[in-house]
């Protein structure tokens, strides 16, 4: 079993950063991928970033790229996102997961095993 705990979420100014974290504890950390999705009120879950434990590839949504980083830190067995030039579009509640997606599945929800409780982040315009 993995166990999963977001924090870090908030409000934040349009334009402005905010740092989340995903504590990870259970099974060995680093054999698995590790991934954020995002789900705004009445939208579906997307997918927002993803990094492989092994060798950190890192995958994007493009409504992301180049805004906001995905990390890790293997001795803590901790993911960051962080999130800059944020905008209001970005209000959703985060999501952190981990499983073991197919390299060419990274952005699919649905190849990920275990998820957190999420955290709200809210962007001000």
């Amino acid at each position: 079993q993995v166990q999963l705990v977001e924090s870090g979420g908030g409000l934040v100014q349009a334009g402005g950063s905010l740092r989340l974290s995903c504590a990870a504890s259970g099974r060995p950390f680093s054999s698995y991928a590790m991934g954020w999705f995002r789900q705004a009120p009445g939208k579906e879950r997307e997918f927002v970033a993803a990094i492989r434990r092994s060798g950190g590839s890192k995958y994007y949504a493009d409504s992301v790229k180049d805004r906001f980083t995905i990390s890790g830190d293997n001795a803590k067995n901790t993911v960051y996102l962080q999130m800059n030039s944020a905008k209001p579009e970005d209000t959703a509640v985060y999501y952190c997961a981990a499983g073991s997606p197919g390299l060419f599945s990274m952005n699919r929800g649905g190849e990920y095993d275990y998820w957190g409780q999420g955290t709200q982040v809210t962007v001000s315009s």
